[in-house]
Order: structure tokens, then sequence, then C-alpha cells
């Protein structure tokens, strides 16, 4: 069982298309999957965390460099 790392760029996009792009892709990952969320709006990076924590899943990483974020969450 390899845990699969799927990969979600919303580079560009504002609210709420991140958020929503971010659930479509946790629900469709398995369990222990990685899910990394690539994007520039800085509310959503706000957002993401909130509303994973809200679905009882776990932030892997959060990092950001040059206005770019990457938010990983564990299915």
């Amino acid at each position: 069982m390899v845990d699969e790392n799927i990969k979600v760029d919303v580079k560009g996009e504002t609210c709420p298309v991140p958020l929503v792009e971010a659930r479509k892709a946790l629900k469709k990952a398995s369990p222990g999957d990685i899910v990394e969320i690539i994007g520039t709006h800085p509310a959503s990076k706000k957002e993401i965390p909130m509303a994973v924590e809200a679905l009882g899943l776990e932030i892997v990483d959060i990092q950001e460099k040059e206005g770019v974020w990457k938010i990983k969450i564990r299915r």
C-alpha cells in the first residue's frame, strides 16, 4: 500500500476556488494519502487549514515562499 501524493495547483485563483478544489481532492483521496494544495491567495492559506480541522483531518505541513504557499494534508 503506497500513499499517494495528490497535487492541487490553484495558483492565481481566489476564494472560494482553492477551498473548493481542496475539498474535492480530499474527497477523492484515500485514507493516508497526502493532498498538497499550492496557491497564492492569502485568505485561502488561512481558510484551508480551518476547513481541514473541521473535517477532522491532519495538516502535515504549511510552507510559504515568495508569495506561493503549499499546504500538505493527510486524508
